[in-house]
């Protein structure tokens, strides 16, 4: 069987395995076996007395310890793999391993809201979580993710997403533009909600003076005492000019990031195949997770940088640097001025 103890000196298998370094697994561990702890007294509390019996008799447990646990967690998190195959590494019939899977997600999922890289749901919360953010600067994007084909007929109506052939739940997500975390998160909804009407739903407040990124999903959204930046949509029958089509090209290098966090969520394949669990309210569970498992990754890999939600400070690289471009060798210096040529003109976006 495959044990926390036979990986532990192996960093890159550990890594693969969870999606974790071994020093961002390691600080998760203490608030995982807290959140492990009081799930199990409540657990007791709610069984019937059993028969008495000595502590530590009866059947020998599997997984032994809370490392195991967590690996065994985030293990069916990264690979999301069958049952009957997860049931093969773990030494333990299929149907424990799916009603293990149902007891062990929430736990880490409360493990993630302890150390705090969950993103925030409470709306009273949420602006004071932003306005941790280094310069209020947000991303909103909308992200579909299928699941199972539903038994009900209405339901199936309900999730049915033409443009893909299959049926998703959608959620739309606030991206920290600095960092690349995803800071707030929405309640799913089917495929074929617009974006606008999920986060009308979300009822999303921002810091003052703010500035969020839109794509083009989001018109007619302007949330007051913030500045919103959004590409402009072609019209009917219509063209861009050769001006806004710059502008766009402009806005999408910066709005990437946020498409950016949304593949780091799906490195876990939990957030990314097709959802295969029916339980209620598990296809809310499981993208949330793997959005906090995203931003501990981001916290980690970030070690080594200023963190400018910290020291107040930026980042020493621009997202892409242009140092010359064009029209006689002009220099771009600042950091935040971005420079999009199309064709002998050159337009500068300063600031976003």
């Amino acid at each position: 069987m495959l044990t926390y103890e036979k990986v532990r000196d192996k960093p890159t298998v550990l890594q693969q395995l969870t999606g974790l370094n071994p020093e961002a697994l390691a600080d998760l561990l203490p608030a995982f076996m807290h959140a492990l702890t009081c799930h199990k007294q409540l657990a007791d509390a709610k069984r019937p007395p059993p028969h008495k019996r000595q502590p530590g008799g009866g059947r020998k447990a599997l997984l032994r310890d809370h490392a195991d646990h967590l690996r065994f967690i985030l293990c069916a998190c990264r690979s999301y793999p069958v049952q009957r195959v997860q049931a093969c590494f773990v030494g333990m019939r299929q149907t424990k391993v799916g009603a293990w899977g149902h007891r062990r997600t929430p736990v880490l999922d409360i493990a993630l809201g302890a150390e705090q890289p969950r993103p925030e749901r409470r709306p009273a919360r949420r602006v004071q979580v932003l306005r941790q953010c280094s310069g209020c600067a947000f991303i909103s994007a909308g992200t579909e993710r299928p699941i199972q084909r539903p038994k009900a007929t209405q339901r199936q109506r309900e999730v049915a997403s033409g443009k893909k052939q299959r049926h998703t739940v959608k959620h739309v997500v606030i991206v920290g533009r600095r960092l690349r975390t995803i800071k707030a998160l929405s309640r799913p909804r089917p495929g074929t909600t617009n974006d606008q009407r999920i986060a009308d739903e979300a009822a999303y407040r921002f810091p003052k003076c703010s500035r969020l990124w839109n794509d083009t999903g989001f018109q007619g959204s302007a949330p007051p005492g913030i500045t919103t930046i959004q590409p402009t949509k072609r019209p009917r029958k219509g063209k861009l000019t050769a001006k806004k089509k710059a502008r766009n090209t402009a806005i999408a290098h910066l709005r990437v990031r946020g498409e950016h966090a949304i593949g780091g969520a799906n490195v876990y394949r939990i957030a990314h195949d097709v959802f295969r669990n029916r339980r209620e309210g598990f296809v809310d569970l499981s993208f949330e997770t793997a959005c906090g498992l995203h931003n501990l990754r981001c916290d980690y890999q970030l070690a080594g940088l200023p963190n400018p939600e910290t020291t107040g400070g930026s980042f020493p690289a621009p997202l892409f640097p242009i140092e010359t471009i064009g029209m006689v060798g002009l220099v771009v210096k600042k950091i935040e001025h971005y420079a999009v040529r199309c064709g002998q003109n050159l337009f500068l976006v300063n600031g976003y």
